[in-house]
Parts: structure tokens; C-alpha cells; sequence
């Protein structure tokens, strides 16, 4: 999907978590609507973080990391021991 078809989605999914949100106490119909508004917008903003990241950048990242070697991560508990 293109970045404008996922905003425009994205703002329809919000108006009806909006509207969801004000009958949630009515009924368990409205909480599972409401439930699946929130898992859709998640997946939407996932798919628009995708969709923004450059695939040549990441495939650098991913070569720079194999390439450096990895550092010990030294614990505050290993300065105490005797």
C-alpha cells in the first residue's frame, strides 16, 4: 500500500476507535469492534513504518553489523565482584 492510502485508513480506524470508545460499557459487540479498531491500527502503523524505511539503508545496517565485532556489555554487578 502507498503512504497516503495508509493514513487515509489510519484516520478512518481512528474515528471508529472514537466511536467504539464511547458505547464500550454498552455492550460486548462494542469491545470486540473496539477490540479489533485498536489490533487494525497497530497493524497499520507497522505496515506505514515499513513503508518508510529505505531498504538500502537496512541492508548496510545489517552489513556494518556482521562486520563489527560484537562488545562484551559489562554488568553494574560484575564492578563488585572480589
Amino acid at each position: 500500500m502507498k503512504r497516503d492510502e495508509i493514513l487515509k485508513k489510519l484516520e478512518e480506524t481512528q474515528e471508529q476507535i472514537n466511536k467504539f470508545k464511547k458505547r464500550l460499557k454498552t455492550s460486548d459487540l462494542c469491545e470486540d469492534l473496539y477490540d479489533n479498531a485498536i489490533l487494525q491500527k497497530a497493524i497499520l502503523l507497522k505496515e506505514l513504518e515499513e513503508c518508510d524505511k529505505n531498504p538500502v539503508v537496512e541492508t548496510i545496517k545489517k552489513g556494518v553489523n556482521k562486520l563489527l565485532p560484537k562488545r562484551e556489555k559489562t554488568l553494574i554487578c560484575d564492578y563488585f565482584k572480589s
